[in-house]
């Protein structure tokens, strides 16, 4: 039997290539980024690339924003960088203020992650079902398609058999149903579910835009047997729909949202916005968090709610929007390798009739970044900033690897 500890830990080897001392949970690409300007990043050869994804929806003002500079510098400048949730500090609560004061919400609980917000949204849910009814109203319900994070509750919630398959048991008390009225009409037990958490815009899912009507129906039976409605926002949320929340785009109001990605311009940051119902029932130490919505993030996050809340960029997002999807159905016409094209707003996903790999490592040649959303799906998440001419330039480059 090999001892776990049989290499010598004073023995180290040159680091050539790649590093192998990161635990290898990703394929990376080979490229090196060092520097990053607007919306386009630079490798170590200084070779430029057109950035369509984002940092998966992550850098939504791009890269090198002076905004986001003058927020670290200024944070940084008043030495707190954290102080924990033991004490209060203004900015965390200026934009826990901004955030609700833009939402239905009532309060807002900050963590370091999405999959961290949704799993803090399942406890929310299942601390108010027990308040409002009773122990047997505890059941979380997903939809297939989903994608919610890699923790244990969120995994559970989570449509990716790969995913889930080496890490069963998983949470108890989550499932996922199929994206159909009647068997969620039959699933949502007003005695023993709590809550429902659905994706508006399923983005690891294949980019799927659920219809406005199905979203209406959900929140009317929801609302009718008291179970909390709570819209994952994560990836589809603060402006890539071209509205700053992603249910303002779907006429419909949940009792929760969880957002991140973009939430702190690429640092580390999550949220759950809670309804007044909701936030009513949960008391101290229900939940914590060590780091969340410490001074400096929040800093950070204060200038990108601002941002990406402005109307004129929302304007942009939404007409741009439709634009870059006219224009990829156009190439899809004269391609014949597209299957199908699915979004709105900066979020868009095409189903090619190859492996979505083949199209993502082309790109990387052409000097284009753009990433998956399935075997078959390529996905589009460009950074808000983006304009017309450069999403002109980026599904130019698109169309010639598709060919």
């Amino acid at each position: 039997m090999t001892s776990l500890t049989s290499r010598d830990p004073t023995e180290k080897e040159p680091i050539v290539g790649p590093s192998h001392s990161i635990l290898g949970t990703y394929k990376r690409a080979p490229m090196e980024f060092v520097r990053g300007e607007g919306v386009q990043l630079f490798d170590a050869n200084g070779k430029a690339y057109l950035d369509m994804a984002s940092g998966i929806a992550v850098n939504a003002l791009g890269y090198g924003d002076e905004g986001i500079r003058k927020a670290i510098v200024t944070a940084l400048d008043s030495g707190l960088v954290h102080v924990s949730n033991l004490y209060r500090t203004e900015p965390g609560e200026e934009l826990a203020h901004l955030l609700v004061s833009k939402s239905f919400a009532e309060t807002a609980f900050f963590c370091n992650s999405g999959a961290e917000a949704n799993e803090g949204a399942f406890k929310f849910a299942r601390r108010w079902g027990r308040n409002v009814a009773s122990d047997a109203k505890t059941g979380i319900i997903a939809l297939r398609g989903s994608f919610h994070g890699r923790l244990f509750g969120s995994l559970a919630a989570t449509d990716r058999p790969s995913y889930r398959a080496p890490f069963r048991p998983l949470a108890g008390g989550i499932s996922i149903c199929e994206r159909d009225l009647k068997v969620l009409d039959s699933a949502l037990d007003a005695e023993t579910v709590a809550a429902l958490i659905v994706e508006p815009v399923q983005g690891e899912g294949g980019v799927r835009v659920l219809e406005m009507p199905f979203l209406q129906e959900l929140r009317r039976l929801t609302a009718e047997r008291g179970i909390a409605l709570i819209f994952d926002e994560i990836q589809c949320g603060l402006g890539r729909l071209g509205t700053l929340f992603a249910y303002q785009s779907f006429d419909v109001v949940p009792d929760m949202i969880t957002i991140a990605k973009p939430l702190a311009g690429g640092l580390p940051m999550g949220a759950i916005l809670v309804s007044t119902e909701i936030g009513a029932t949960i008391k101290a130490g229900d939940h914590g968090t060590t780091f969340g919505g410490g001074p400096l993030v929040s800093s950070v996050a204060l200038e990108v709610v601002r941002r990406v809340s402005d109307p004129t960029l929302l304007t942009a997002v939404r007409e741009n929007g439709a634009w870059l999807g006219e224009t990829l159905r156009a190439i899809g016409r004269r391609n014949g390798k597209v299957r199908a094209i699915r979004g709105m707003g900066y979020m868009w996903g095409l189903d090619v009739v190859e492996k979505a790999s083949s199209v993502i490592e082309r790109g990387w040649d052409a000097g284009l970044l753009v990433i998956s959303a399935g075997e078959h799906t390529i996905r589009l998440l460009p950074p808000l900033v983006m304009t017309r001419e450069e999403l002109g330039r980026g599904a130019g480059l698109l169309e010639k690897i598709l060919s």
